[in-house]
């Protein structure tokens, strides 16, 4: 990098915060906030969920795939996203969307306590925050890798440096902040994709190599498969299945991005953009990642460095400066959303469980707190990040895939589930079965079982049977013990029924528990 490089980055943080500020001015409650105060437009929602999404993950560990094994990088990531999103937008948009119009809540776990009882809300939102520590931790480590390539900073430095940017921005300006940061790091990466794109093209028709002939060379064999190595058919299942839930809301970033449109319709039209956007875009992404082995040699054993090494050699500065702005935008888009999800889990769901005081917060009061345990949040996060590549963890794709993927399932099933009327009988003893053995399961066929098996356990059998697991209890303990009550079918009609108008609820204050949820935890 030189200083058109250093100009462009600097630059670009400086905007970043600029949009904190600006947007500071419209939140004034809890619920703007968190849900933008149900006043999004469905066109930035859907940009906002679809930017939310990434990260520097890509341009490391999915680069890492697509050197080694090509295609199924997009196969196996972007195909079954867009897919999982695209029968959500039916299936789950609209109803998240009816949790803040017609319940009020603020926070995509908050109807669990009505939906089945304080204790599963509380099982799901705390194991819920300590795995976006775990999973957002991956992300900075991932965006501090990267800087380390292009300017020689540490990996602490790099990720202090993208943690505090991050930290300015949402905690001021929530969740408005958010997605207009993300409208623009989705303008910025749009322009660094392109440039990226054609500068593969330039570089592979100066070495006599064309756009298709390209998959003939030797270096590509087998790239064009779609299913490779460990990324088989029951892997892809598996995937689509955890990204049906994951990016619908499981992992309650995604369901603020449906809460905060005015109405269901709106959200339903949200999660088609993104949809759509995640079918098209990845491919202009992905396509110099495929062709990477045809022009530069990666330094490490997976690969993760080939894209920024490639980055390097091909653009000139500025342009590489414009490509390294939109690594970060990426990064820290997830990783702010993430932030204030696990923000109001916590305002919200937890903190009024744990301290009396919080019942009775007024607005304000919220606001502060809210803005308070956004910034403790991303400390954690970045303590976590400290410790990707280390033998707990490993390296940064391990963390995404096996850890985040692997342990969603048994939290999301219960919350995604259980807005739908086909699992009406299922209640808290189902929900609370379903997320402790999904849990169990994870650790056994990743330790226990994984060390006795030559080889350990194939990376589609760790991701997919915690949630398989997951499932079938769910459905079959509430089969067996029905907790189908008056109180939870209203709840449930409520969510499902059609009809619930454009005008968005606010928040009630306070920003706690009912006095019959208070109850129940004073009785616990």
């Amino acid at each position: 990098m030189n200083g058109l490089d250093w100009a462009v980055l600097i630059g670009y943080f400086g905007v970043m915060v600029a949009i904190g500020v600006w947007s500071h001015k419209r939140v004034d409650n809890v619920s703007d906030f968190f849900t933008a105060g149900g006043k999004m437009p469905w066109w930035l929602s859907g940009i906002s969920h679809h930017m939310s999404g990434y990260s520097a993950v890509m341009f490391t560990g999915y680069a890492g795939i697509a050197y080694t094994y090509g295609v199924t990088s997009f196969v196996t990531w972007s195909f079954p996203i867009a897919l999982g999103i695209a029968i959500g937008s039916k299936l789950f948009a609209p109803r998240i969307n009816r949790l803040r119009s017609r319940l009020h809540v603020a926070s995509p776990l908050e109807y669990l306590k009505n939906r089945y009882d304080l204790k599963t809300q509380q099982a799901l939102a705390w194991s819920g925050m300590l795995l976006k520590i775990v999973d957002v931790g991956a992300k900075w480590a991932a965006i501090a890798t990267l800087l380390s390539v292009f300017t020689g900073v540490s990996l602490n430095q790099g990720i202090l440096i993208t943690g505090t940017i991050t930290a300015i921005y949402c905690t001021i300006g929530g969740l408005w902040a958010d997605a207009l940061t993300e409208l623009g790091q989705f303008v910025i990466q749009l322009l660094a994709g392109i440039a990226m794109f054609v500068a593969v093209i330039v570089e592979l028709d100066d070495k006599g190599i064309g756009f298709f002939g390209a998959w003939d060379e030797p270096e590509l064999q087998g790239h064009a498969e779609p299913l490779v190595g460990p990324y088989g058919t029951v892997f892809l299942l598996a995937f689509l299945f955890i990204k049906l839930f994951e990016y619908n809301g499981g992992m309650l970033n995604q369901a603020q991005r449906y809460m905060a449109t005015p109405s269901a319709h709106e959200a339903e039209r949200s999660a088609r953009l993104s949809a759509i956007l995640w079918l098209v875009w990845p491919v202009v992404l992905f396509f110099p990642m495929w062709m990477s082995p045809l022009l530069v040699e990666s330094q490490k054993p997976d690969g993760s460095d080939s894209y920024g090494l490639m980055t390097e050699q091909l653009l000139p500065h500025g342009l590489l400066g414009l490509v390294i702005v939109g690594f970060f935008s990426h990064t820290m888009a997830m990783c702010s959303s993430d932030a204030n999800a696990i923000a109001a889990v916590f305002t919200r769901d937890c903190a009024p469980v744990i301290w009396r005081r919080a019942r009775s917060w007024s607005q304000g009061q919220g606001l502060r707190v809210a803005r308070i345990a956004t910034v403790v949040f991303l400390g954690l996060s970045m303590a976590a990040a400290t410790q990707v590549n280390s033998p707990t963890f490993k390296d940064i794709i391990t963390v995404v895939i096996k850890w985040v993927a692997g342990l969603m399932g048994p939290m999301a099933i219960p919350m995604m589930l259980g807005l739908l009327r086909p699992f009406r009988r299922s209640g808290p003893t189902a929900a609370l079965t379903s997320w402790s053995m999904g849990l169990l399961a994870f650790w056994l066929v990743n330790y226990p079982i994984s060390w006795n098996i030559e080889g350990g356990v194939p990376l589609q059998y760790q991701v997919s049977i915690p949630l398989a697991v997951s499932l079938v209890l769910y459905i079959l303990v509430g089969y067996i013990k029905p907790e189908d009550t008056p109180e939870r079918l209203a709840i449930i009609e409520k969510i499902n029924t059609d009809g619930d108008g454009a005008a968005a609820a606010a928040v009630p204050e306070p920003a706690g528990p009912s006095d019959a949820v208070v109850r129940t935890a004073a009785k616990d």
